[in-house]
């Protein structure tokens, strides 16, 4: 245990190892805390829940051992890629949302774009290095980024509803949970971490009192002990590029979001250091190798079959109500959750969580992801009198919004061959419009415009 020379500090740095008891529970509570999220984003996109468990602690480790021990950070599920992901696997494997819990040829498509996203964010890390991150700010500003926060969380309403429908009264039973855990549970220590789960406790126990919602016949034919579906990339489909292309673009929602947790961690980190009487660590100056580790993250993800990944701002939470940023924890929560993947009964009964319990989860949590969006440009303090931002962020939001809702199966007619070959996915249409609009103006100077006293 580390500590002052004044006054007795709790707290861990990241190269400090705690003795083994504390590594041990400090470890599984943050298991705990990423479980409910990363396990449901595998629901939610037909992966498999033992292999997603397996690739999170997999991946955190290498992610970990890229950024030489200096960065400390969990990875799990991310959010921001389901409904790119939803309309891959419609589009391509049809029987995808009609088959029970896991999608083989769906998933064996998106990870080669899942190993896309990690090409962009490793060559994002490396340019950032070279070039620094103001560059980067120029190409994608906070309304281009928060834009597309928004469309990748809004854009999902219409599946967190037609996954509530399956029935009404257990979905909002469970939205209302969620929603009363959030807020009345906030800043109560792991409790107040736990919303999802508990609100997904809720749902489950009050579907076991309407008859037939849950099947618990696939756990009892589960084996206790089994080894995680691992699948490998389809990189000889010839629809892989367009899934490529499709998938990697959404990392640009991403970046900022794994750069503002490297900035929130430094800080907390940094002022425990400045307690204990020790050097800062000042992870804030490595932004580049940051999403060099979160492409390294990926990179495992996506060969083995697991959702696409992010560093968790759940567990950055924990570590801060913790005091704890220890590496070594995290590689123990890392081994922990391997050895989850490999527990047979557990993935089935988290497949018998019923339809509508993560419809009722999914239309808190979607929204939550456009709010962000929202908070994103509110935080940059984003000047939206200036109509070069409002030009750039209102088409983003009309293209990616309305293109997903309202065109058939998400696609602009624009076809491009090899890419999209059948259209180009609304959201990659939107990206792609939002960031060529801002470089006609940073090559055109526009007025600068200055915000309404």
């Amino acid at each position: 245990m580390t500590t002052s020379n004044q006054s007795k500090v709790i707290g861990y740095l990241p190269d400090d190892t705690p003795p083994w008891g504390a590594m041990l529970s400090l470890g599984f509570q943050q298991v705990l805390t990423m479980f409910p999220a990363t396990v449901l984003v595998a629901i939610l996109t037909k992966f498999d829940v033992g292999v997603t468990l397996l690739a999170s602690g997999l991946g955190t480790i290498i992610a970990l051992l890229v950024s030489k021990r200096k960065i400390p950070m969990y990875y799990g599920s991310s959010f921001s890629y389901i409904a790119v992901v939803q309309t891959a696997m419609t589009l391509y494997a049809n029987d995808c949302y009609t088959t029970a819990n896991y999608c083989e040829a769906g998933v064996r498509l998106v990870q080669v774009g899942i190993v896309g996203t990690a090409i962009v964010e490793i060559l994002i890390g490396l340019l950032i290095m070279r070039v620094g991150k103001s560059a980067l700010d120029n190409v994608l500003p906070p309304i281009i980024t928060g834009s597309m926060a928004m469309v990748i969380g809004i854009a999902l309403a219409g599946a967190a509803l037609n996954m509530a429908s399956a029935h009404w009264t257990i979905a909002f039973i469970t939205l209302i949970a969620t929603v009363i855990f959030s807020v009345y549970l906030r800043g109560r220590g792991l409790l107040g971490m736990l919303p999802i789960l508990l609100g997904a406790v809720v749902g489950y126990l009050v579907s076991l009192v309407f008859p037939g919602v849950v099947n618990f016949t696939p756990v009892l034919d589960a084996n206790w002990v089994q080894v995680p579906h691992i699948t490998f990339p389809a990189f000889g489909d010839p629809r892989a590029w367009e899934v490529f292309v499709g998938i990697a673009l959404i990392a640009i929602a991403t970046v900022p979001e794994s750069t503002a947790h490297l900035y929130q961690m430094s800080l907390y980190i940094d002022s425990l250091a400045a307690e204990l009487g020790r050097k800062p660590v000042e992870i804030k100056k490595l932004i580049g190798l940051n999403l060099i580790a979160d492409g390294a993250d990926d990179i495992v993800v996506g060969m083995l079959g697991g959702c696409a990944g992010t560093n968790y701002g759940e567990n950055n939470s924990l570590m801060a109500i913790t005091r704890n940023y220890s590496v070594p924890v995290l590689m123990t929560a890392g081994v922990m959750a391997i050895l989850l993947g490999f527990i047979g009964k557990l993935a089935a009964l988290v497949g018998t969580i019923p339809v509508a319990v993560t419809g009722g989860l999914a239309i808190y949590l979607f929204g939550v992801i456009g709010m962000q969006g929202a908070a994103l440009i509110q935080s940059e303090k984003v000047n939206l009198f200036d109509p070069k931002n409002l030009a750039v962020g209102s088409i983003i939001l009309v293209l990616g919004i309305g293109g997903n809702l309202g065109l058939p199966n998400g696609l602009f007619p624009f076809q491009i061959p090899v890419l999209f070959p059948n259209g180009i996915p609304a959201i990659v249409f939107a990206a792609i419009v939002g960031i060529l609009i801002n470089l006609v103006f940073i090559f055109f100077k526009t007025p600068e415009v200055r915000p309404i006293e």
